[in-house]
């Protein structure tokens, strides 16, 4: 117990400050292989692109102890390519919809006609397309387009940034966010369990207190002594507290764990689970609406190629394969230590698009829920912490079971002999 609390003296604490797990970015684009026909009214078709690999570094500052029980710190991620993990480059182009234009457009579906007209005829001004033609570092890491400053000009706050644009700009040699949790020095059952998180004890990004509540941990450790039911963590990057469900008892590389996998529920609708009815305005189970924590852009979060999803998101597209092998998120975690040993957490993220009259350059566009992305944050215990793991965790446990057994069985015809000796003294 003591080795597991947040504390500089015990033996996961250095674990804890830098994560010594080798963890992974996976990204796989889709490609929108007849962006004309779309533009008519047409299903989109699309391509699985990638994987684009890159090696992930976590490591925290700015710790700090608090005096009720609790520590605060930032945890910075550094993202690496990895050309030799990689199904391509950087510079490999794509097609993909023109996010700031469609969602831009979508934004202004219902502001007044002059301004749909005056935003038309700036992107006829920078030739601006439904769909574009990038690279992968550009969609991930930004590009400059002059219709940041365009959109700025004609409604000045819908999108509240400036400069580059990038799906990942924010994501990498960043932090996410002031986390402050429990050390576990006075309970060791709160150990890792978010106290605050930028300070907030809940978020404001949803309809209902239970969606804004902040539960479990921030998703790197949990406390000891896990019972098979379920966990809780909060992703700042879904702004939401996930719940995993348990799903069987397995080995890592010969140590036990519990397998936790995300509820079918998970992204339901309100009208499908009652509970998420705080996450709507919603469409079709299997997506989450995440504008309101996404710069109010029309964006969803759901399982990579809508696993779990809606029949109805499959089919509105072609080139979707769902399958639990491949899109199903997993945590394997060490029930005695709540330490996780192997993981892959995967999202998909996806533009919803549409014909928005008074704006023509989104044509006859049929109302669709795109993917853009899925990525997977994968990584496991390996080398000399695996090797410790499993040396103290089950190594040494059999071998105390089993010299218990042998010292009760020398004991036995030891008593017996004691037993007879004290017989014959009498």
């Amino acid at each position: 117990l003591q080795n597991v609390r947040i504390d500089p003296s015990s033996i996961s604490f250095q674990m804890w400050k830098d994560i010594p797990v080798p963890f992974y970015l996976s990204v796989h684009f889709f490609e929108v292989l007849n962006p004309k026909q779309v533009l008519e009214g047409a299903k989109p078709v699309l391509s699985q692109r990638g994987p684009y690999v890159y090696r992930e570094y976590r490591y925290k500052t700015n710790i700090t102890f608090n005096d009720n029980d609790t520590v605060s710190y930032l945890e910075y991620r550094n993202l690496f390519f990895q050309p030799h993990l990689s199904n391509g480059t950087e510079d490999d182009y794509i097609v993909v919809p023109n996010i700031l234009m469609m969602g831009a457009a979508v934004m202004m579906e219902k502001l007044p006609d002059f301004l749909k007209v005056l935003l038309s005829a700036a992107l006829s001004g920078l030739k601006q397309k439904a769909f574009m033609n990038r690279t992968v570092g550009e969609i991930m890491w930004g590009y400059e387009d002059p219709l940041i400053d365009a959109i700025n000009m004609i409604v000045p706050g819908l999108i509240p940034f400036k400069g580059k644009f990038g799906l990942f700009i924010d994501f990498n040699n960043s932090n996410s966010g002031l986390f402050t949790v429990n050390t576990g020095m006075n309970d060791i059952s709160q150990v890792h369990m978010v106290d605050s998180w930028n300070g907030l004890k809940k978020v404001n990004y949803w309809r209902s207190s239970q969606c804004n509540m902040i539960n479990g941990t921030a998703g790197e450790m949990w406390p000891p002594y896990m019972s098979p039911t379920s966990l809780e963590f909060y992703s700042p990057d879904a702004c939401r507290s996930m719940t995993l469900v348990y799903e069987q008892s397995r080995k890592f590389k010969g140590v036990p764990t519990y397998r936790f996998v995300a509820p079918k529920t998970l992204f339901a609708n309100g009208s499908d689970y009652p509970p998420n009815e705080g996450f709507c305005p919603c469409m079709q189970s299997g997506i989450q609406n995440v504008s309101t924590c996404r710069l109010n852009a029309p964006m969803f979060i759901s399982h990579p190629h809508f696993y779990n999803a809606d029949p109805s998101l499959v089919n509105a597209v072609e080139g979707l394969h769902p399958s639990k092998d491949q899109h199903g998120l997993f945590l394997d975690v060490h029930p005695m230590t709540g330490i996780p040993m192997n993981c892959s957490i995967k999202l998909q993220l996806n533009l919803y698009i549409k014909r928005v009259p008074g704006i023509s350059q989104t044509g006859q566009i049929k109302p669709v829920v795109l993917p853009l992305l899925w990525f997977a944050e994968s990584g496991s215990i390996e080398g000399s912490v695996l090797k410790q793991f499993y040396n103290n965790l089950v190594l040494l446990p059999t071998v105390l079971d089993y010299l218990q057994y042998i010292f009760l069985g020398l004991s036995v015809p030891l008593i017996i002999s004691a037993a007879v000796l004290m017989a014959m003294s009498k």
